[in-house]
């Protein structure tokens, strides 16, 4: 997994404030200097600003005894203040919630979201191979019917792992597409229904109409934006635009074993407030592991 170089910054960060009078002003003026720092490292310009602003108002005018150690009570803030952050966000199990909703109505449905280009259609098929591994019957929906290729390749995953596959080609309606897959749910005929989606940025009003229509027919019972970590605060707008746009209820970061940053997790968990589920740690069908947010701030903080 990767040494993040935003936890230089953040310790830098850290200790200048270890000297500095914990008043209003003084804190400002330090915390200004860290700003473009932050976005450097792939955290937005506007969480970078209320992350500062936020531990500005939880240390300024924090009185400190004698033989306290200031570093220490700046750290400790900065660390409940992200602790806080990922414990709004929640936690999703995926595996509890596929195992009662199977229960209550026979099959489970996940939409996946994003931009094309940032490992959707192959986190699918990490994701699907985890259920294969559970024992679960799945269905792989390709309901991209734009990107050239993007139906082969949904259709290669699918005979690899042994999923069920579904696709009406390309001049297709991809909610069409998403509706044939549910039906193999409310028939029985599969357990777990994954839909692979457009992502086409450039035309983004058609797409969000599109997303829409999908999830009004499939009525998924998750919602899931895949981004890539790399791209940093790409990634954060294009987040706030699906979940804007259409909604989602966590994340999925592709490529985050080669994220020499670190600040797209940071980010995408603040402006949606919602968590990241997985994250992919390479380019194997099993390179897809749970998130963990302790794991995730001991690599920035300690």
């Amino acid at each position: 997994m990767p040494s993040f170089s935003l936890k230089n910054v953040l310790k830098s960060f850290v200790e200048e404030l270890a000297y500095t009078e914990l008043d209003p002003k003084a804190v400002e003026e330090v915390s200004s200097t860290y700003v473009l720092k932050l976005v450097e490292e792939g955290v937005a310009l506007e969480v970078a600003e209320s992350i500062f602003r936020d531990l500005s108002e939880r240390i300024s005018g924090k009185k400190v005894g004698r033989l306290e150690n200031k570093k220490e009570i700046v750290l400790k803030e900065f660390r409940r203040l992200l602790e806080d952050l990922f414990s709004r966000a929640g936690k999703i199990d995926i595996w509890q919630r596929t195992a009662e909703t199977i229960q209550q109505k026979g099959y489970f449905t996940i939409v996946f979201l994003g931009p094309n280009g940032h490992g959707k259609t192959t986190t699918v098929a990490k994701l699907a191979n985890l259920y294969k591994e559970k024992g679960y019957r799945v269905t792989i929906a390709a309901a991209d019917t734009f990107r050239a290729g993007a139906i082969e390749q949904a259709q290669y995953w699918a005979s690899k792992i042994g999923a069920d596959f579904v696709s009406l080609g390309y001049d297709a309606d991809p909610a069409a597409v998403a509706y044939e897959a549910v039906k193999r749910g409310e028939k029985g005929l599969s357990q777990v229904i994954l839909i692979d989606t457009a992502g086409r940025m450039h035309t983004k009003k058609n797409l969000m109409d599109e997303m829409r229509k999908i999830v009004r027919v499939s009525q998924p019972d998750l919602k899931i934006f895949v981004g890539d970590a790399l791209v940093g605060n790409d990634a954060v707008e294009q987040a706030k635009t699906f979940y804007n746009e259409v909604g989602f209820d966590g994340s999925i970061l592709t490529k985050f074993d080669a994220d020499t940053k670190g600040g797209a997790a940071l980010s995408i968990v603040y402006i949606t407030r919602k968590p990241i589920i997985f994250v992919g740690v390479g380019q194997g069908i099993r390179d897809l592991k749970e998130f963990d947010p302790k794991w995730y701030l001991e690599m920035l903080l300690d």
